[in-house]
């Protein structure tokens, strides 16, 4: 059996971009052992992670004065960071469609440095806060632009989650 190197990070300026990442916390062994599975593809394994993160209390910071600080501080970034579409905050994860105007890794780095040291401070914890790994897929065409924006739309209700709080989108 073949064994799966993993993906690397794409960077495609000018092009939208699919980006998920989670709470350090949220990592327990079931999640760890789907990041390390080489028989799932990418596209599987990250349905499998956010199925079992939406029910999932591991990491579930992101409610309350975290919620509102993030939600804000995503849509602050719009234009200087990225060209924003839109995002959904989970307890412990969240979405984001956004087009790339920097290096995606420089975009990821930037936003979950600068959050997480906001977080810490309004959780009065410190130490890591967000995951080191993330997802990340180009989108393609218009078909996947729909499917990937309305994944996102529906992650919250999926959840039985307030959308208004959790759901930001140009179109609305």
């Amino acid at each position: 059996m073949q064994k799966h190197k993993k993906l690397p990070h794409i960077d495609a300026d000018g092009y939208y971009q699919f980006v998920t990442f989670r709470t350090n916390d949220s990592i327990d062994a079931y999640i760890a052992s789907l990041l390390t599975n080489t028989n799932l593809k990418s596209s599987h394994k990250q349905y499998k992670i956010d199925k079992y993160l939406d029910d999932s209390k591991n990491g579930a910071y992101l409610n309350g004065a975290v919620l509102t600080y993030l939600y804000d501080f995503l849509k602050t970034n719009d234009k200087t960071t990225y060209e924003l579409i839109s995002f959904v905050i989970m307890p412990n994860h969240l979405h984001i469609l956004f087009k790339q105007i920097k290096p995606i890794s420089q975009t990821i780095k930037s936003l979950k440095a600068r959050s997480a040291k906001e977080i810490n401070l309004l959780l009065e914890k410190s130490g890591k806060f967000w995951a080191s790994d993330y997802y990340d897929k180009v989108i393609r065409d218009d078909e996947h632009f729909a499917k990937v924006y309305k994944y996102i739309q529906n992650n919250a209700l999926k959840a039985n989650l307030n959308i208004n709080e959790r759901f930001y989108s140009i179109y609305t």
